[in-house]
C-alpha cells in the first residue's frame, strides 16, 4: 500500500461475505493496491509451495479445533526465511472495575461456548508453543494491551462498548440454551460489564502479537 509500493496481497478467507467487505474497503480507501481474493479454506490454499515472504493470521486460530494443522498448512505456503505473523486475543485476560462476579461468568459462558464449538477464546497464551509446533523458529510473542477509560472515550465506545460487550450479549441465547446460566444472571453480567464504560469504569484486554519465521 502506501508504505510499501508495488506490494501484492493475496486474501483468503472462508467467508464469501467478510471478502467481499474486504473488497470493498480495499476499493474504497486503497484503489490503487494490488490484491487476490481467494474464498476457500486455508488448510486447502491453491498456491505452490513457498509462494509468499509473509503470511499475516489475525483472530482466525481462535475458531479452529486444530490451530497447529492450520498454521502448519500456511507455513506450506511461505518461503524458506519467510515471515509470519499472527495476532489473537486472550479473554481470560479481560480486567476491569468495578469488578464484578457476575460479569465474570458472563464472560466465562463466552469462553465455554467457544470451546464446545471447537475453538478456544483463550488462544493468546498459547501462540508461542503453538508455532513452535508448527514448525516455525525464532517464535517471539509481545503483548498489546487495550486499556479504555474516561481519558479515552473513543475507545470505551469502540471496544468496551461495541466489541467486547456486544461480544458478550450476542451469545445470551446460546448460554441459555446451553443451562449456563439464568436469564436473570445473564444480564446482570452484561449489566456488569455495562457499567465498566460508564463514569469511573475501567476496562482492559490483552491482545498478543507473535512473529516467527519458517526455517
Amino acid at each position: 500500500m502506501a508504505g510499501s509500493p508495488g506490494i501484492r496481497l493475496t486474501a483468503a478467507d472462508l467467508s464469501a461475505d467478510s471478502l467481499a467487505r474486504a473488497r470493498a474497503r480495499v476499493a474504497a480507501h486503497a484503489p490503487g493496491a494490488q490484491v487476490t481474493w481467494h474464498h476457500g479454506d486455508l488448510h486447502r490454499l491453491p498456491f505452490a509451495d513457498g509462494a509468499f515472504d509473509h503470511v499475516f493470521v489475525c483472530f482466525v486460530l481462535e475458531h479452529l479445533a486444530d490451530p497447529v494443522a492450520a498454521l502448519a498448512a500456511l507455513r506450506r505456503v511461505l518461503r524458506p526465511g519467510g515471515t509470519v505473523t499472527v495476532i489473537e486475543g486472550d479473554h481470560g485476560s479481560a480486567l476491569f472495575h468495578p469488578e464484578s462476579a457476575d460479569a465474570r461468568a458472563a464472560v466465562d459462558h463466552l469462553v465455554r461456548l467457544q470451546a464446545a464449538a471447537g475453538g478456544d477464546a483463550l488462544i493468546g497464551r498459547r501462540l508461542h508453543p503453538l508455532l513452535t509446533e508448527a514448525g516455525f523458529r525464532d517464535v517471539t510473542v509481545r503483548p498489546r494491551t487495550v486499556s479504555a477509560d474516561g481519558s479515552r472515550p473513543a475507545l470505551v465506545e469502540g471496544f468496551t462498548r461495541r466489541t467486547f460487550v456486544a461480544m458478550v450479549e450476542s451469545v445470551r441465547s446460546d448460554a441459555l440454551a446451553a443451562g449456563l446460566a439464568t436469564p436473570e444472571a445473564f444480564d446482570r453480567g452484561v449489566a456488569g460489564l455495562r457499567r465498566t464504560a460508564e463514569e469511573g469504569g475501567t476496562f482492559h484486554y490483552t491482545f498478543f502479537k507473535a512473529l516467527a519465521v519458517n526455517p
